[in-house]
């Protein structure tokens, strides 16, 4: 039996940018920028969503004269199943602990 991982904040901040718009293609810089995530993180997310089929990848038809073409990405509709229930279960998580909040320390018996 398999069990589903939920996605990392930042695979989960991918798939809502995604969501916004699920029907328009996206480049990874973008999505880069409007998250303030670097490439390095970025693109593995991207490369591994889209491996399990949750996202559909096409190069850019327009090409401009001295730039190589980019990647593009939007959505599957596995995706969009998939990042509603992301995005259901981040709203359903626990709250984090409010700033200088202190968790309790456990007690050693005989020390």
């Amino acid at each position: 039996m398999t069990h589903a991982r939920r996605p990392s904040a930042q695979t989960a901040a991918v798939l809502q940018a995604l969501a916004e718009d699920p029907s328009s293609w996206r480049y990874g810089y973008d999505l880069c920028t409007q998250l303030g995530l670097q490439a390095g993180s970025i693109y593995p997310i991207l490369i591994r969503l889209a491996d399990r089929g949750l996202l559909e990848t096409s190069w850019e038809t327009e090409r401009v004269p001295g730039r190589p073409a980019r990647h593009l990405y939007r959505l599957t509709g596995a995706g969009r199943a998939y990042a509603g229930s992301a995005a259901a279960a981040a709203r359903g998580a626990s709250p984090a602990p409010a700033a200088g909040a202190r968790r309790p320390r456990p007690r050693l018996e005989g020390a």
